[in-house]
């Protein structure tokens, strides 16, 4: 086994590598840019090594920056973690050549798999089950045309050397087809550089499944079952779960030799994943191979008990796989959910800035967080926006969704915009607890963008409890002159009005001896155990028998209560108070027509336009750039420029004025 390695990576995976190699006593080299010197992975291993400013192309996929860090530090290996250089075969072939052992497959396994049209006439030669579709080299659009209406509608146009969503396109006729091959190529030549196009059978239905594979250098491979990884945003995976809850065992087991035939026709060795598509007959069809480790492991490592870091750095040393495949066994569930710095409330925009609080959930069991960041670190616009993985573990899917609820619930994260709410939402509806999910889900059930989750008669009652006994416990804290009040003490039974979503409702509370009553209107009566004292964040109670997690923060009147998705202002006010809060007027929201304002924090790239301008509804004014993501802000009617605030290279804040409008 190795006894120094380095990581060419960053962020929670090079925190996750971290910890195992910690556990098997190997020490560990950190590399940095100018904006992650101090972050937690440099925090956290033995050595760490700058490598330039905080742009990825001048600092982590810099392979000979990489190789002169390891090459310093004496590590025998590079484990590449996933992204930046983890899928470059050329990478793979330097770091051999300098004598230093890649933690990954050889550049062979790379090479093929990481060409779309060639991995898939591989895994066709190999048995594998693959789509329907046209793998030749496409000249033009009035080929693809005729391709794809050989293939019959709707077909899927996707780059060879795609990724991410980019360069991929769905035709239902021969107009979608033409337009979706000149787009798609134009892509793909932009953002990859190389603009081939094949074309495939598009499924219907689809659910994305893939399967775990582990195979070493003695020509064993075993696979570790499959994850369920159809809740996609954009083609980005925000939720995964082993095992799926589509699969029967049949099924399971032909993917599973159909991933170890294709991994033994690439002599494939360290852990990879074959990903599938699956219709509604649970036919599967081979979308790609993996030649790395996925950012969704840590569910496959909870149900099969096996930490596939480990088995890289043992199969990277050359040692055997001393599993078989008989031993793997699925035991329970596994549920991830990606917490990214994005506001799910203004189109998922990135957010970027310093972590003001950071309070996730404890570690446990049936709770595991992987993370690179911690409280008072900064989101930095140069990198991708995840935050940490949540992953939660229980007997029964139901488990694993209950432990997920509670968690986000309890994940509190203060300073910049986050997802957990949409999270929490998609885990509260009752279609994804169904398992009835497809790769449309969250296109088909948030059509217009996400806004909340759904206030339910159960998440209004726990709201309006957490309301009146936080209130209590305030108030009897003020009756108090010393020492730390659990349970609301001293005259509590007064009225009190709750208001929520617009409804008033009188409420009081009754102090037992080891818990509280609180009374909702004349004949409801509900039992509340709470140790909660003023300042802790996260409301933690048994309500009703049910456990709740509501996280808090002050309202004017009252508390912000997030719970579930949802997120309410609640005021708590006596009765007279209540009657003249009536009385106030609404504030009115400011006009802001006349404005284009920045909807994140980002990089100017360019403004379209000038004074005296007159532009249309839809046309593009300026673009501005953060976390590796270009936006363009679109006008949203017609009107004449009449001041230009910003210029490319302007560094803007959430809201800043960009253009104003006559």
């Amino acid at each position: 086994m190795f006894n120094k390695i380095l990581i060419a990576n960053r962020g929670e995976i090079a925190c996750r590598v971290i910890k195992t190699c910690r556990k098997l006593g190997i020490k560990t080299v950190a590399v940095y840019s100018d904006a992650d010197a101090d972050a937690l992975h440099v925090e956290m291993a033995d050595e760490a090594v700058h490598i330039g400013p905080p742009a990825a192309a001048e600092s982590y996929l810099l392979a000979d920056k990489i190789l002169k860090a390891a090459k310093d530090t004496g590590a025998e290996a590079i484990h590449p973690g996933y992204g930046f250089l983890s899928e470059r075969a050329s990478f793979v072939k330097a770091v051999q050549e300098a004598g230093i052992a890649f933690i990954g497959p050889d550049p062979k396994a790379i090479d093929a798999m990481g060409d779309k049209i060639t991995s898939k006439k591989l895994a066709a030669e190999a048995g594998v089950s693959t789509v329907p579709g046209y793998m030749g080299i496409i000249k033009d659009a009035d080929e693809a045309v005729k391709i794809a209406s050989d293939i019959g509608y709707p077909v899927m146009l996707k780059a060879s050397a795609g990724g991410g969503g980019k360069g991929m396109r769905i035709a239902f006729s021969d107009t979608e087809a033409r337009e979706g091959f000149i787009s798609a190529q134009n892509e793909a030549r932009s953002s990859f550089g190389d603009d081939r196009v094949f074309i495939e059978k598009f499924v219907e239905e689809p659910r994305h499944i893939e399967i775990q594979v582990l195979g070493d250098k003695h020509g064993n491979v075993i696979y570790l079952g499959e994850r369920e990884c159809s809740i996609q945003r954009r083609h980005q995976k925000v939720v995964e779960e082993a095992p799926s809850p589509f699969l029967d065992e049949a099924t399971r087991k032909a993917m599973g030799e159909q991933a170890v035939a294709l991994s033994k026709a690439v002599d494939y060795c360290s852990a990879g994943t074959v990903e599938f598509i699956v219709d509604k007959n649970r036919n599967f069809y081979f979308l790609e191979m993996n030649t790395r480790l996925q950012v969704e492991h840590p569910v496959t490592e909870q149900v099969t008990g096996i930490d596939l870091v480990e088995q890289m750095l043992r199969v990277a040393a050359g040692q055997k796989l001393e599993i078989t495949q008989d031993d793997v066994q699925l035991r329970g569930w596994s549920m991830e959910t990606r917490v990214y710095a994005e506001d799910p409330f203004r189109g998922f925009l990135p957010s970027i800035g310093r972590l003001t609080r950071y309070l996730p959930p404890e570690e446990t069991e049936t709770v595991r967080v992987d993370t690179g960041v911690y409280e008072g670190a900064e989101i930095s616009m140069f990198y991708d926006p995840m935050i940490a993985k949540l992953i939660t573990t229980g007997a029964t899917r139901d488990e694993a969704i209950a432990a997920q609820r509670r968690a986000l619930d309890e994940y509190y994260i203060r300073g910049i915009g986050h997802n957990i709410p949409f999270l929490a939402a998609l885990m509260a509806h009752p279609r994804f607890q169904s398992g009835n999910m497809t790769t449309g889900f969250i296109a088909e059930e948030y059509p217009d963008g996400f806004h909340g989750g759904v206030l339910t008669d159960a998440v209004k009652e726990a709201m309006i409890v957490a309301a009146t006994f936080i209130n209590a416990v305030e108030r009897s804290r003020e009756t108090q002159i010393e020492g730390q009040i659990s349970q609301p003490k001293g005259p509590q039974e007064r009225m009190w009005v709750v208001s929520i979503g617009g409804e008033d409702v009188v409420t009081s509370i009754v102090p037992m001896d080891d818990h509280a009553v609180v009374a909702i209107g004349p004949k409801k009566r509900i039992e509340v155990f709470s140790d909660w004292v003023p300042g802790e964040p996260v409301f933690h109670a048994s309500i009703s028998d049910n456990d709740v997690a509501i996280e808090i923060d002050r309202g004017t009147l009252g508390w912000i209560l997030t719970t579930d998705g949802v997120s309410m202002d609640v005021k708590v006010q006596t009765e007279r108070a209540a009657a003249l809060h009536k009385l106030m007027p609404e504030k009115v929201a400011a006009d802001t027509s006349k404005f284009l304002l920045c909807p994140m924090p980002g990089l100017v790239v360019s403004v379209n336009v000038e004074v005296g301008d007159e532009v249309k509804a839809g046309q593009a004014l300026a673009v501005v750039e953060a976390m590796k993501m270009e936006n363009i802000l679109r006008a949203e009617k017609d009107a004449t420029v009449k001041a230009v605030n910003a210029k490319a290279g302007d560094s803007l804040a959430v809201d800043a004025v960009i253009l104003e409008f006559e």
